[in-house]
């Protein structure tokens, strides 16, 4: 299962909801203001060092680079819009909001 979450952990819960029912091994990718998640020093870095332990997590890129995020949490792996449509490929989906 692909899980996409779209909402700043800031200003959400999308993304701690998508980890409390994310199955081990399952994707998630951060898009949009999700990718303020991935930044490593932020207050939500022990959180999502805990998620990484049991699902890939994915950042976009162009996401990231329009959100001046740069430094990402050790385990968050960048992908460009390819890389999104083959994780959507391989995968059901399931949209946080």
């Amino acid at each position: 299962m692909l899980h996409t979450v779209n909402k700043s952990p800031f200003s959400s819960d999308a993304l701690n909801e998508c980890a409390r029912f994310a199955s081990t091994g399952s994707d998630i990718l951060l898009i949009e203001d999700g990718v303020y998640a991935a930044k490593a020093g932020s207050a939500y870095e022990p959180a999502l060092k805990d998620v990484v332990k049991k699902c890939a997590v994915y950042a976009l890129e162009a996401d990231l680079k329009a959100r001046g995020v740069t430094a990402l949490v050790p385990g968050v792996k960048t992908v460009a819009y390819a890389g999104f449509v083959e994780l959507v490929e391989k995968s059901k989906v399931h949209t946080w909001l």
